[in-house]
């Protein structure tokens, strides 16, 4: 794999990332040192993490991921200078007081978070820096609708730039990046920045998959004419692509036991366990098998060839779903498939935007 330059910034890295959300819940420590050395051993050289992780959040797990991953890092020397590693502040703690107090997320909070992660990642620097979700009120993890009268900014973006600046500055963090953002933040974040020479953020990683395509809806467009790059998370929409729901009664609490949507009643709450979202998976998948394709490979491919993408983060259990994810890589999508793919979106829109 060919590595692409986030943003305007000086990180390249490779088109597939390696995400590590289920590190710390659903993995093991040591399965997770296996998943991380084959990664590495096929080439990719990207790894995201957030000091919220493990997913689902939990106050025993708070940071768990980063502790791993820093074991791990600790335990190779020399690997380091080879990887790009990407972790994230949270935002405001969505009902989670073990993440931060209070309803914002101010520039101590940035800082004081940054600090934490350096520790637990056991490095001197963080490649990319990326602010998990927003703090203004903005529609997130499943919700549509702006409503203004949910605002509860207390933090400016230009206080969150300066503050992030202030960690550039001392070497602390390289690049900086958004998560869960929209054209009004992306927007704002590099006119404030392009203003008062602040960092430029170099990536937002978004939701994009084959059943949340609301990317494609005018945030395709900043991120293109204002040259950010687009990290996107969950292409196999939370397992739903991968086909191991398409059997009648597989979903919900009736799930293979080892899947998160089964596991987690947060989850099922949220966008991935919409009755819609399986629906138009069920889809998706039966017209990969269609074109000879598995659900996985073929989703996979979507998103790795979309030019939208610059990197796609995958969240793998095992070495096994790693390989076979690495495997999609290079795989080629008929325009007739193409096509048959459009039609689907155009019929059932994006179910679990």
């Amino acid at each position: 794999m060919q590595t692409v330059q986030l943003g305007q910034s000086d990180l390249r890295v490779t088109p597939i990332c390696l995400g590590t959300m289920t590190f710390g819940e659903q993995v093991a420590e040591s399965a997770a040192h296996a998943i991380m050395d084959r990664a590495v051993e096929r080439g990719v050289n990207f790894i995201d993490t957030a000091e919220m992780y493990a997913v689902p959040a939990r106050q025993e797990t708070f940071g768990a991921t980063e502790t791993i991953i820093g074991n791990w890092l600790a335990a190779r020397p020399g690997l380091r200078d080879r990887l790009v590693v990407a972790t994230k502040v949270s935002g405001p703690s969505r009902g989670m007081p073990w993440v931060r107090e209070g309803a914002g997320m101010t520039a101590a909070d940035i800082v004081a978070s940054c600090e934490a992660s350096l520790r637990r990642l056991k490095v001197d620097t963080i490649d990319l820096y990326q602010i998990h979700w927003p703090e203004r009120n903005v529609p997130a993890f499943g919700a549509i609708y702006f409503d203004p009268k949910l605002e509860r900014t207390k933090t400016s973006i230009h206080e969150q730039l300066t503050a992030l600046h202030k960690l550039v500055q001392q070497g602390k963090v390289r690049s900086i990046g958004l998560s869960n953002e929209t054209p009004y933040g992306v927007h704002e974040f590099v006119r404030l920045a392009e203003q008062y020479d602040l960092p430029r953020i170099a990536t937002v990683q978004n939701v994009y998959c084959l059943v949340s395509r609301g990317l494609d809806n005018g945030l395709d467009e900043s991120l293109h004419r204002l040259g950010v790059s687009l990290l996107a998370y969950s292409p196999l929409g939370f397992g739903l692509l991968t086909g191991k729901y398409d059997a009648a009664g597989t979903e919900g609490p009736d799930a293979p036991k080892d899947a998160r949507i089964a596991k987690f009643e947060t989850v099922r709450k949220q966008r991935w366990g919409r009755p819609e979202a399986l629906v138009a998976a069920r889809r998706y998948n039966a017209l990969a098998r269609e074109h000879g394709l598995t659900p996985t490979r073929m989703a996979l491919a979507w998103c790795y060839a979309n030019w939208r993408v610059a990197s796609t983060i995958i969240g793998v259990t095992s070495v096994a779903q790693l390989d076979e994810d690495l495997d999609a890589w290079g795989t080629t999508l008929s325009p007739e498939l193409l096509k048959a793919i459009d039609a689907i979106r155009w019929e059932l829109r994006d179910p679990a935007a």
